[in-house]
């Protein structure tokens, strides 16, 4: 680990550790896929875990995947998300994807795959190496208890954080529906660089495709959002 990250990291982890104090919220980070299946059936029944995540399609283990729930003062789940390293094989994102994109699937939805396509940006084709991918991201509760309280800030970026601990890779993807990044998550939870187009996924029997960005980073990247002061990011949490 650099002295670069661990600096950050630290100051990161110390002022996000008061604003979720202050909200009632602990973090739990894992590596046990099966389990969190079992998490996720209890807090969210009306989800199915995603596809990347599938510890039956995949193999997800400490070196190469986590999962990050929060629970509220009364031990309830109010937070998931997950990372995982993809194994690009020496090509680009945009080479994997184009090949791949059907293995990330929109959960819980029964898709027209032949219609269905992966449209590379500029962005994706200059990134290679060592690439995480991101997901599952979800914040529950009553409107304006977590939602809506500034908590996306903190959480989207212990989720970039444990990244740097555990593989510090070269970059960190994530796919979002159009809808939600209009309304500006991506730009809460810290990603920097979004590709409009990227997806067109077609739900079975419908004639109008769900579309979808893609966000991404790079180590640099992820190094200045943990560094820029979080008070400045989110006055109503702080």
């Amino acid at each position: 680990m650099s002295l670069l990250s661990m600096r950050k990291g630290e100051r990161f982890l110390v002022h996000s550790a008061e604003i979720l104090q202050r909200h009632g919220v602990t973090l739990e980070v894992g590596h046990d896929f099966g389990l969190y299946r079992e998490i996720l059936r209890t807090a969210r029944p009306d989800h199915e875990l995603g596809a990347p995540f599938d510890p039956a399609r995949h193999r997800l283990e400490a070196d190469n995947a986590l999962w990050i729930v929060g629970r509220d003062r009364d031990g309830e789940v109010m937070h998931s998300q997950a990372l995982r390293m993809l194994d690009l094989g020496g090509r680009n994102v945009a080479q994997y994807f184009t090949r791949r994109f059907r293995d990330f699937p929109p959960s819980g939805v029964a898709l027209d795959l032949p219609r269905c396509r992966y449209r590379a940006g500029p962005g994706a084709g200059r990134m290679r190496g060592q690439v995480a991918y991101h997901g599952e991201f979800w914040i529950g509760g009553e409107a304006g208890q977590f939602r809506g309280a500034g908590l996306s800030c903190i959480l989207g970026r212990f989720g970039f954080w444990q990244a740097i601990q555990h593989w510090d890779p070269d970059h960190v993807i994530a796919f979002m529906v159009k809808a939600v990044a209009f309304k500006g998550l991506a730009e809460r939870t810290g990603w920097m660089h979004t590709e409009p187009g990227a997806l067109r996924w077609f739900l079975a029997g419908e004639s109008k495709p769900v579309e979808g960005f893609m966000a991404y980073m790079g180590r640099e990247d992820l190094r200045y959002v943990l560094n820029l002061p979080l008070a400045d990011l989110m006055p109503l949490a702080a």
